[in-house]
């Protein structure tokens, strides 16, 4: 079973290289981002309190997340591999993914950070909010403080998977293919 990690701070392409990596490797997406909206959508009691934190600029609890990951790997367990988009985004998380993962027989792959500027981050940010039409995308305060949010929380999470010999950075400015091929070259590597 195949499972990568993509890591990278808000807006450094995670979703424009997940979609690619599903097409190519045929994984099960799981965005934590897409998982919350839709609760949001649904008006869930979930999407709610996730949805107050957003707003905030703030993570949504690990128990939260964590309890949607399982629920995704039990109703997947035929899959090929999983790509985790946005997740895990704390040592706590990823260490709680490994459980998860071992108690379905499996383990991460790889993680593969797109590593982005905090100035290319905001404009690409503010770019694709004039088209997304989310809030937590047209506001450079609230943008910044995800990219802080995500530097200060989540780069410890490279070291953990580093410390596991399964942490790669590509650079994630660049050609969409371009970016791609690395990608995927990190990911043959590591498969052996």
């Amino acid at each position: 079973m195949l499972n990568l990690v993509l890591f990278g701070p808000p807006g450094a392409g995670k979703g424009t290289q997940s979609e690619k990596l599903i097409r190519r490797y045929n994984l099960v997406h799981l965005s934590t981002g897409d998982l919350l909206r839709s609760q949001i959508a649904a008006g869930t009691e979930l999407g709610i309190k996730a949805k107050q934190l957003m707003d905030q600029g703030l993570l949504v609890p690990d128990e939260v997340v964590i309890g949607m990951i399982q629920h995704k790997l039990h109703e997947n367990q035929t899959a090929a591999g999983f790509i985790f988009d946005g997740f895990p985004r704390t040592v706590p998380q990823a260490e709680a993914l490994d459980q998860l993962l071992h108690q379905h027989d499996t383990q991460i792959t790889t993680m593969i950070a797109l590593v982005v500027d905090d100035e290319e981050l905001t404009r690409r940010l503010l770019v694709r909010g004039q088209t997304s039409g989310r809030p937590d995308d047209q506001n450079e305060e609230l943008i910044r403080r995800r990219v802080k949010e995500y530097n200060e929380k989540t780069a410890p999470v490279a070291d953990y998977y580093s410390k596991q010999d399964k942490f790669a950075a590509i650079d994630g400015i660049g050609d969409i293919e371009t970016i791609f091929d690395l990608i995927c070259s990190k990911i043959a590597q590591a498969v052996g």
